[in-house]
Order: structure tokens, then C-alpha cells, then sequence
């Protein structure tokens, strides 16, 4: 290998950074054009055509995928089969969004006089808005970039990956302007990881009864790491008398419990519990389970599910849980 391992990381980062900036450049330019394409996506009544060839027509296969997702029927078009039969694809007054960094697509500016015969409302996405395909667009989004991230400045990367951004950025407006909700979301995704991470409830994977390590702030310690090894989940549930939970105890808690204290026996569970545990509700979504797990400074791996009526601790649920539930 000629290039050092220095110099190769250097120019990753190089392409990385030039990619980032263009993205940046690229949002500062968003202005009313962007808003009337939204509206446009997110009022019509006719499906959304994509089209775009090369990297070009990744990015529109890429956004016709996405808006599909989130309940915006789409789909996309290659333009080189467009004039073999499949326009047919294309209903009068389908919106079209193109895609093309040079915007001088051949395929692209042969399908234009279709689209307008069929009155067809066009978005351009184009990396050059001077360029003959923008000007037969009815609203333009300028995808341009300063340079590619390759050394040449040749290889489609800074303007894919802009183009790219700028079509999820339309995307996810156009979900919000149509106010569509994570339940309309997860409707059109039943299967895969995904689609578990949507569907699954906590209290559907959550473990009750007597699996759980119950017990009261009072009891010795002695008995909490009894119950603990007899319903090995990493955790015990600490409640009052009426089932309240009043503080968690976790493997953790009994190890720090044992360096901080040469004799256990006088320690009861209050005096090692975490009194405000991180808790969640059985209605909520294993995605949500997660996040309050993860995103936090000091991950956790348990958390307690309380009925948020009554403060009433139902049991825990495990990181190992929700992993295991993505399995199946």
C-alpha cells in the first residue's frame, strides 16, 4: 500500500467533512421554493412519481421509498423505460419529482413534454439551477455542491449525498405536514425489526408476579439478595404495603453495597435502593423502553413498569428483554 494509514484516515475525514458542508450549505438555501413543494407532496391527491437516473435515480428510488413509508403513496419511475410503455405509470396530474446533479439527463428532458401533455406538477431536485432541465421545472430545489469529495472532483458523492438530504428533508416535512403519527407510521411496517420496535408494547415482554424480585423498604439486606438470586433478573422491585414502588435495587446496588460496608447484616433495602429509579408504563413502546435505557449518561439494563394511574410498580422489564423480543 503506497498511501500511509495516516494519510488514508486523513482523506476519509476529508471526504466526510466536504459531504457535511455541502449538507450545511445545502439547508441554509431552503426557502419558499421548499415550502410549495411540500405543499404541493402533501396536498395533491395523485401519487408521487420519482424519477432520476445513475446515483440520481438511487436518491429518487430513495425518497419514493421513504414518503411510501410514511403513508404518501409513491413510487419511481426510470426514465429510460418511461417512453417503452411504462409512463403509463404516470396519471394526469401526478406530481414528478426529477433528480439530476447535472441537469442535462438526456432521459429526463425527453420525458419533460409527456409530463406536461398529462399536466403533471414538476420538482426538480438539480445540482445545476441554470442547467435546461430546471428550467422546465415547476419548483426548484437546488442541490448544487461546490465540489465532489473525491481528490478529482469527479466521483458523484458530496452532490449524491446532498441531493439525498435534501429529498429525506421533503420527505419528513411532507409527514409532518400531514400529520402523520408513529401509529400511522408503524401500520406500514408489520414485519422486521422495525416493525417490532413499533408494534411491541412493554407489557407485552415485561416480566410479572412472582418471576419479579419483590420487597419492602424494611427488609434486610440479606433477604433482598435472597430473592435476587432465587429470580435472577438483575434487579429488585422495592414497594410499600399498597404496591407502590418506592425505590429499585440492581446487582450494581449490592456490589457498591458491599465495598462501602464491611458488615451487611445491619443494612436494610431503603438503605442501598435507588429511591427515583428511571420507571416507564405498560402501554409504552419497546422503542421507548430503549431510549430511556440508552440515552442517558450511565445506561441502565432494568426498568421498573409502573401503572402511571396508581404509582403501582407491574413488574420490570430488561435491556436483554427488548433485544430478545427483536429476535423472535
Amino acid at each position: 500500500m503506497r498511501t500511509s494509514p495516516p494519510e488514508l484516515l486523513a482523506l476519509a475525514r476529508d471526504v466526510m467533512l466536504i459531504e457535511a458542508r455541502a449538507i450545511e450549505r445545502a439547508a441554509a438555501r431552503l426557502n419558499d421554493e421548499f415550502l410549495r413543494a411540500v405543499q404541493l407532496l402533501a396536498t395533491h391527491s395523485g401519487k408521487v412519481v420519482t424519477t432520476g437516473i445513475g446515483k440520481s435515480g438511487i436518491v429518487a428510488r430513495k425518497l419514493a421509498g421513504t414518503l411510501s413509508s410514511t403513508g404518501r403513496p409513491a413510487v419511481y419511475l426510470h426514465p429510460a423505460e418511461a417512453a417503452h410503455g411504462d409512463l403509463g405509470l404516470i396519471d394526469h396530474g401526478d406530481p414528478v419529482v426529477l433528480v439530476s446533479h447535472a441537469g442535462t439527463t438526456a432521459e429526463l428532458l425527453q420525458l419533460v413534454p409527456a409530463l406536461k401533455r398529462l399536466e403533471c406538477p414538476r420538482i426538480g431536485l438539480i445540482g445545476h439551477p441554470r442547467s435546461p432541465l430546471a428550467a422546465e421545472v415547476d419548483i426548484l430545489l437546488d442541490v448544487s455542491v461546490e465540489r465532489e469529495a473525491d481528490p478529482g472532483d469527479l466521483i458523484p458523492t458530496a452532490s449524491t449525498v446532498t441531493a439525498l438530504a435534501v429529498a429525506d428533508a421533503l420527505a419528513i416535512a411532507v409527514m409532518h405536514a400531514r400529520q402523520v403519527t408513529i401509529e400511522d407510521f408503524a401500520e406500514r411496517h408489520p414485519a422486521g425489526q422495525l416493525g417490532r420496535n413499533l408494534r411491541l408494547r412493554v407489557g407485552e415482554v415485561m416480566h410479572r408476579g412472582e418471576s419479579v424480585a419483590w420487597v419492602r423498604p424494611d427488609d434486610p439486606l440479606r433477604e433482598v439478595v435472597i430473592a435476587m438470586t432465587s429470580r435472577p433478573l438483575g434487579a429488585a422491585c422495592v414497594v410499600d404495603e399498597q404496591g407502590v414502588l418506592v425505590g429499585l435495587i440492581t446487582d450494581g446496588d449490592l456490589r457498591r453495597a458491599l465495598r462501602r460496608h464491611e458488615d451487611i447484616r445491619p443494612l436494610r433495602a431503603r438503605d442501598v435502593m435507588t429511591v427515583t429509579p428511571v420507571t416507564i408504563g405498560p402501554e409504552a413502546r419497546l422503542m421507548d423502553a430503549l431510549r430511556l435505557m440508552e440515552e442517558r449518561p450511565s445506561q441502565i439494563a432494568q426498568l421498573p413498569v409502573v401503572d402511571p394511574a396508581t404509582g403501582r410498580c407491574l413488574g420490570l422489564i430488561r435491556l436483554h428483554d427488548i433485544c430478545q423480543a427483536w429476535l423472535r
